[in-house]
């Protein structure tokens, strides 16, 4: 595993080789204040490989390290933790315009505490009591210490994600319902209570969203997730690669491509295996195609929540015709397995490139002609226009990602701004708007559909010969790797550590929703009930890849 021994003074670690020094500049300004701040220590024992820079810091100093993070313009990405014999190893990922900073700490397993990060970056609040729970990390000066992934399947002093929670826990026969989670109150004359799910009258998955109102408008929305804990991080334990590969192509059922390639680059990263550029272009193929068609979906559910049937038929038409192209040439609707350690299952031939380029064409000329119309159709914009405003301010409080943050002016996107390959040899263009509203969030999507394609049909037409897997994957040390891909829904994060037989020891996929749903609970304000399912849509946040 990449570290090193304890040393007097701290060192930086740039474990990508191929990442350009000058694109840190933020990243080292931030090392630079830490290290000025007498709050960095040696390289933890754990650092895993990737596009980024390591600093171990001590326990105390946790909050501190956020506020010079925060000082530096970096971005809340990502929170983690690994129990390694005695010690339970925290891992912070920050993000820049130009790289990432990892910070690291060690604390012991028996009393585990860790100043919150939550008061400096309020994204940080569920993740923590995410490890609140799952790890009995106690954060102090958590905002909110409540429970968050923690149901009635398992007590207070039960923690899953130690060594010694057995995988399948020791459940009672029958579960009780989760009827005591502690909702903040609100109290006033005229403030009532409206109750949302978890079960829904349609198949999405379960989540509770309590709204204060007063009449039909919206005082505040909190959301409660968690209703399907699958135990991902859990059952990850002990799988092969293969193993793992399946299970990260599941977290979300919409992300298969998204969260498959975050978790083959971190292994990939961990071993150092050289993936083919073949292979590499054929996996940014699928990656947009999944974006094409989950943008197609959404712009047609978004639509059809307001009473607009026609944008609903067409989209989902488009999204269709894209799904029956992916099972003919790689085997599943949704991409499932498409993605190997080091390179790709499935290749494409002459005639199935000439099967995507015409239908690429095909997407570029209705998408073109339909958005037009969705965009300037008056009844339809006078419910979308200046409704479920996400600022700019609290979109970058928050963190927001993809669409949801490019829609109130957040100018961000990891395969332009922290590229891997193939994108660091493509042009990619971001789509940035101001507004901030339901209109806005659906024309980002018709726009990245458009920019997909031309994509697309550039990759096929510049795809290389040679293998579509690599050759050195048989050799396994103790070793872990970060990967971050850019799914349709934004930064994807994977984190694997393997053992020396090859056996996952520690996996943990962020989905961008951690970071989108807060967004909703913010934008609802000052909006009406009855607009909650389109702003609610527009946000999409996935339930599945938040309920690990």
């Amino acid at each position: 595993m990449s570290g090193s021994d304890s040393q007097s003074s701290p060192q930086i670690i740039n474990t990508d080789a191929d990442h350009n020094q000058e694109d840190h500049a933020k990243i080292e300004k931030c090392v630079e204040h830490l290290h000025d701040a007498n709050l960095t220590t040696n390289i933890s024992s754990i650092a895993p490989v990737g596009a980024f820079i390591t600093v171990s810091i001590d326990a105390p100093c946790w909050s501190d390290a956020a506020a010079v993070a925060k000082y530096c313009h970096l971005r809340w990405s990502a929170l983690w933790a690994e129990q390694t014999a005695d010690t339970i190893v925290v891992m912070a990922l920050f993000g820049g315009k130009d790289g990432h900073l990892l910070l690291t700490t060690q604390l012991p397993s028996a009393h585990p505490e860790l100043p919150s990060q939550a008061g400096v970056y309020p994204n940080a609040d569920r993740p923590e009591r995410h490890l609140q729970d799952m790890f009995g990390i106690r954060f102090s000066h958590l905002p909110y210490p409540r429970r968050w992934t923690r149901h009635q399947a398992w007590d207070a002093t039960q923690f899953p994600l130690r060594k010694e929670f057995p995988l399948a826990g020791a459940p009672p026969a029958d579960t009780p319902t989760d009827h005591t989670y502690p909702f903040i109150k609100m109290e006033g004359e005229d403030i009532y209570e409206v109750p949302v799910g978890p079960v829904h009258a349609g198949i999405i998955e379960p989540g509770h969203f309590r709204f204060h109102t007063i009449g039909e408008d919206v005082l505040r929305l909190e959301i409660h997730l968690g209703y399907v804990h699958k135990g991902i991080e859990k059952i990850a334990e002990g799988r092969d690669l293969s193993g793992l590969l399946r299970l990260a192509a599941r977290v979300s059922g919409d992300s298969t491509i998204a969260h498959s390639w975050a978790a083959a680059q971190a292994v990939e990263h961990a071993l150092q295996i050289e993936v083919p550029p073949r292979a590499l272009s054929i996996r940014a193929i699928l990656a947009e195609r999944e974006r094409i068609a989950n943008h197609c979906g959404d712009i047609g559910a978004i639509c059809n929540d307001v009473g607009f049937s026609f944008a609903m038929v067409q989209f989902s038409a488009l999204r269709e015709r894209i799904q029956r192209l992916n099972v003919q040439l790689f085997g599943h609707r949704l991409l499932m397995d498409c993605i190997q350690i080091g390179g790709v299952n499935c290749d494409l031939d002459a005639n199935g490139i000439a099967a995507i380029v015409a239908e690429q064409k095909m997407l570029y000329t209705e998408v073109a002609e339909l958005m037009p119309m969705i965009l300037e159709y008056p009844s339809l914009q006078d419910r979308l226009r200046t409704t479920g405003i996400l600022p700019y301010e609290t979109a970058m409080r928050l963190g927001t990602l993809g669409y949801v943050g490019r829609a109130s002016g957040i100018d961000y996107d990891l395969r332009r701004d922290a590229p891997y390959p193939p994108y660091h040899d493509l042009e990619i263009k971001v789509p940035l708007y101001s507004e901030g509203d339901v209109a806005k969030r659906t024309r980002v999507r018709g726009d990245e559909i458009l920019l997909a394609t031309e994509l697309i049909t550039t990759l096929l037409h510049t795809l290389p010969d040679g293998a579509i897997v690599a050759d050195n994957i048989s050799e396994y040390r103790d070793a872990a790797g970060i990967g971050m891909v850019e799914g349709w829904r934004g930064e994807t994060v994977a984190y694997v550590h393997l053992n020396a037989a090859g056996k996952v020891e520690r996996y943990f996929a962020r989905d961008p929703s951690w970071l989108n749903w807060p967004a909703l609970e913010e934008l609802i304000h000052g909006n009406i009930i009855p607009d909650f399912p389109v702003c609610n849509k527009s946000i999409n946040g996935s339930y599945s890849g938040h309920d690990l």
